[in-house]
């Protein structure tokens, strides 16, 4: 069973040596590697053919194509040799039995697509509190519900031409988009658990708020509102109302009970996720990413909203 590894990059200089360097770890290598740049202005070329020189074995190839990465995926996989396409992103990490775990369930021929497993790599407290912001942590895995996403996913191509491509109309949330098209579907997903990718978080909270704010606008303009948010809406939504009552009653009362809530829901945050970090600066951060994402999640829901509001265009999913 011979395996394409794709992925596209866009100014990666920091991170792509370390990411292509996981593939020289490998236990089972991928018989290719296609990589897709689209327009990096830094050094993530000349360091991809560093790495295409003195890993040659590794079979890499380089291609340039402009667009979003649902584009630079879908022109990948065109040009990719093989049946198998394994996906994850530069920015992360493979560890060291991901091609083989990955890989594994096809032996099934019934498996069409395989979910692999992710966590995060955290270098600072910051990030360490982001991380269960982002990713489904062990304890809330449910292996039967977990969706693919392009972090760590494999597919046949063969099953990508049958139900279409990425969709390229969507340049923030393409793979979610796809994932729950597959699950509309009703294709048949394997989930690898120890086909494990390590992400590594942005590291600041400009950049987490940017992620956040992405991946809201890329769910509301492809008409998905996920149960979370909803709830950050209800609770902002009451949190208003009730703060415009105390305005214009000028009522003390009330005013206390809506210091008292704000402080239950900063402890929340604090709560919910300590477990994770166990650090004392935690007790500073969580609560702080706890309402970065709320602002970037309804601000980017709104702007999303608009986007799908006012489209003119017949939105089709995955053309190519």
């Amino acid at each position: 069973m011979k395996t394409s590894f794709i992925c596209t990059v866009l100014n990666e200089e920091e991170a792509i040596e370390s990411f292509l360097l996981s593939f020289s770890r490998q236990t089972r290598k991928p018989d290719e590697i296609v990589i897709v740049d689209g327009g990096s202005r830094d050094g993530t070329i000349r360091k991809i053919l560093n790495f295409q020189e003195t890993h040659k074995t590794l079979h890499v190839k380089l291609f340039r194509k402009r667009g979003n990465r649902a584009v630079g995926r879908n022109f990948a996989i065109r040009k990719a040799n093989h049946d198998i396409i394994l996906l994850s992103d530069a920015g992360c990490l493979l560890s060291a039995k991901w091609v083989h775990e990955i890989s594994k369930p096809f032996l099934n021929s019934r498996v069409d697509v395989v979910s692999g497993y992710y966590r995060g790599k955290s270098e600072t407290v910051f990030q360490k509190c982001l991380i269960p912001y982002v990713l489904v942590m062990p304890d809330k895995l449910k292996e039967d519900a977990f969706l693919p996403s392009t972090r760590s996913m494999a597919i046949k191509k063969s099953v990508l031409k049958q139900m279409g491509w990425f969709p390229k109309e969507y340049s923030h949330n393409e793979d979610y988009v796809f994932a729950k098209y597959l699950q509309k579907e009703s294709v048949r997903i394997g989930f690898a658990k120890k086909a494990i990718v390590y992400w590594i978080p942005v590291k600041t909270l400009k950049g987490a708020f940017i992620m956040f704010f992405r991946f809201a606008v890329g769910d509301a303009e492809a008409g998905i509102l996920r149960p979370k948010v909803v709830l950050i809406i209800a609770r902002y939504v009451f949190a208003l109302i009730l703060f415009s009552i105390i305005v214009s009653q000028r009522d003390s009362t009330l005013a206390f009970l809506f210091f008292v809530l704000l402080i239950l829901y900063l402890l929340w945050a604090i709560a919910k996720n300590y477990k994770y970090v166990k650090r004392w600066e935690a007790i500073y951060f969580l609560p702080l990413l706890q309402i970065t994402s709320d602002i970037a999640v309804l601000s980017g829901t709104c702007i999303g909203l608009l986007i799908l509001l006012f489209s003119k265009n017949e939105r089709t999913f995955f053309q190519v």
